[in-house]
């Protein structure tokens, strides 16, 4: 990641009150997918509407990133992540997520959102990151 991009997410995570568990939940999944050899991260700061975390993989040819976790900010106070996937790179058996088309750089996305911590969600979005990561990776 880029010099001021660490600098921004830090200043993001430094001020960032945790009241509904959401920072956590972000940490948490930066976490997961670092763990996973190759991935690569850029962020993007948009104060007031959204900060984006994007991890890419050096063997996808043909896009950019594989997912994207928003940090949505029109309620600093109450902070909410939707994490994104291309359509047809994870699975979601129990249909808690919502198809948006056109929704990830102009290609269909899949995309579900965490408002408060909940360690059955937590872990369901972490087997998705799992299987995206993965699939970049092949």
């Amino acid at each position: 990641m880029h010099p001021e991009s660490v600098k921004e997410l830090e200043t993001l995570l430094a001020a960032w009150e945790d009241s509904n568990g959401t920072r956590k939940a972000f940490e948490l999944f930066k976490h997961h997918l670092e763990s996973f050899e190759g991935v690569t991260f850029d962020f993007k700061a948009r104060p007031g509407i959204s900060y984006s975390l994007r991890a890419a993989h050096p063997s996808q040819k043909n896009r950019k990133l594989f997912t994207l976790v928003d940090v949505i900010d029109d309620d600093p106070a109450a902070r909410w992540l939707s994490v994104c996937f291309y359509e047809d790179m994870i699975t979601d058996p129990d249909e808690r997520g919502d198809f948006v088309p056109g929704g990830l750089l102009g290609e269909d996305a899949h995309c579900l959102d965490l408002d408060e911590w909940d360690d059955e969600h937590v872990d369901y979005i972490k087997k998705r990151l799992t299987e995206a990561a993965t699939s970049a990776s092949a």
